[in-house]
């Protein structure tokens, strides 16, 4: 009887056991599933319209920033930060720090990404309007 009674304890036990590493498991695989890809560093909730400025910017950040800064300049994990960001305010970084940044590149100091090399093939022009689409996402996320 005693043998019975053990026997049926660790038979309890290891069925919770894999229970809970399935669940565990099952929730790794949501996870990885739900981001298929997904590397994002912040949720950017999208303004209901951009303004003419902001949509040159938008097309200009998808061929030259997206790649680095990912979709909706949400950031990318181990790639680059979201410049939807508190960081990335107006009163923080003015829109000059991002001209900078693109024509000259810039040293890291608030990330741990690594220093961020100038981009080729941007005018100021070019920079002006991402920067549009870029405050204009940063506006729609409390940030101002």
């Amino acid at each position: 009887m005693k043998k019975t009674s053990i026997l049926a304890a660790v038979l309890i036990i290891v069925g919770f056991a894999f229970i809970a590493w399935q669940k565990t498991d099952q929730g790794r695989q949501n996870k990885s599933d739900a981001g298929m890809g997904n590397t994002t560093l912040a949720e950017v909730l999208l303004p209901s319209t951009l303004s003419q400025s902001a949509q040159i910017g938008k097309r200009a950040f998808e061929k030259k920033c997206m790649a680095c800064h990912g979709i909706n300049a949400a950031g990318q994990v181990e790639v680059a930060p979201p410049l939807v960001h508190k960081i990335y305010e107006p009163s923080h970084h003015g829109d000059e720090s991002f001209q900078r940044a693109a024509s000259l590149g810039v040293r890291a100091h608030h990330w741990s990404f690594g220093d961020m090399p100038a981009v080729e093939g941007l005018t100021r022009g070019d920079v002006t309007m991402i920067v549009a689409y870029i405050r204009e996402l940063q506006r729609t996320n409390g940030i101002n």
